[in-house]
């Protein structure tokens, strides 16, 4: 009786694990839309950021799912079915999921992007929600003002007496150290720590490390007083954030590229630097937060639809 008692847990256990395992939207799912987001302080703001602006602007339901993983987690569950829509970064998309060799131009990356994504994944770019979060070699500024630096090339010189300090992703991605370090000619002491993206800055300013990759629109650049070094040969793609969501998605529910859309060219790279610094150094709700831009930006309302365009959304 133990045994059967054991063997039936283990049934229910994969029935459990199957059902939440499931894809979205599935039939009786009552057409919820799942939004995601990646695994840090920007993209919680992001998430909810189209979440709050579909419910408000549609009737459709979001299902949340923030801090589900790095950019492969997130890819791999929007092709899978499991999730919806989430934000991705043009740049991290074209070099680290399709393995494109980088270029500058932000205008053709976004282009070759929405091309290839639509034929390889079955999925649509939409357009920028209107700033770059590039990646942002950081230092102490004590340390810039000591050696006057400003750039990488500059910083290259003292790298062999610093230790680096970087997330798994920046140390194997395509667009990440290999090739940067190949490009400064970057030599550190000893090989840079792999280390979670939420304690590389208190990582640097304790002097554990020297050096790290965080991001252009990163709350604590300002706040602690860091310096960003100039990426001075143009190492980086251009990284534009862009809501990715499924073709399926959207046909299902046309009113969501609507509503969607109408967050393209909304947020400048100040405004995220200074949402980013409420949450993490306000240690504000992201959800007032969002609540409080959308509202500023006179977003996020219900709006009149005729009935030309109501009919135009049903099959």
């Amino acid at each position: 009786m133990k045994q059967q008692g054991i063997l039936i847990s283990l049934a229910i256990a994969l029935v459990t694990a199957i059902g939440g395992c499931r894809s979205v939207n599935p039939v009786g799912n009552q057409g919820d839309i799942v939004v995601a987001s990646k695994d840090f302080t920007e993209q919680d703001i992001l998430g909810e950021l189209l979440a709050q602006q579909i419910e408000a602007t549609t009737d459709l339901k979001v299902d949340r799912r923030p801090r589900l993983g790095g950019s492969f987690v997130c890819h791999q569950a929007i092709t899978s079915g499991k999730i919806d829509a989430y934000v991705e970064y043009t740049g991290t998309a074209y070099t680290g999921i399709l393995k494109q060799k980088p270029i500058a131009d932000a205008k053709l990356v976004h282009q070759r992007l929405k091309q290839l994504y639509a034929q390889q994944f079955n999925l649509e770019v939409l357009p920028s929600l209107g700033f770059e979060n590039t990646f942002a070699m950081i230092i102490r500024g004590e340390e810039a003002r000591r050696h006057n630096l400003q750039t990488l090339s500059q910083a290259s010189a003292y790298t062999p007496q610093w230790r680096g300090g970087f997330g798994y992703e920046f140390l194997e991605r395509e667009d990440g150290f290999p090739g940067l370090a190949n490009v400064y000619n970057l030599q550190f002491s000893r090989p840079p720590q792999i280390m979670d993206l939420g304690l590389i800055y208190r990582a640097l300013l304790q002097k554990q490390v020297d050096m790290i990759a965080g991001n252009s629109t990163d709350g604590q650049i300002a706040r602690l007083g860091l310096v960003v070094l100039k990426d001075d040969k143009h190492y980086f793609p251009p990284y534009e954030a862009a809501p990715i969501v499924r073709a399926e998605t959207l046909k299902r529910y046309p009113q969501l590229r609507n509503a969607i859309n109408q967050l393209a060219g909304k947020i400048t790279a100040q405004e995220m630097q200074r949402l980013n610094n409420l949450v993490e150094g306000e240690l504000k709700d992201v959800k007032e937060v969002v609540r409080q831009f959308l509202q500023s930006k006179h977003l996020a309302r219900k709006p009149i639809i005729s009935q030309a365009q109501t009919a135009a959304y049903e099959p």
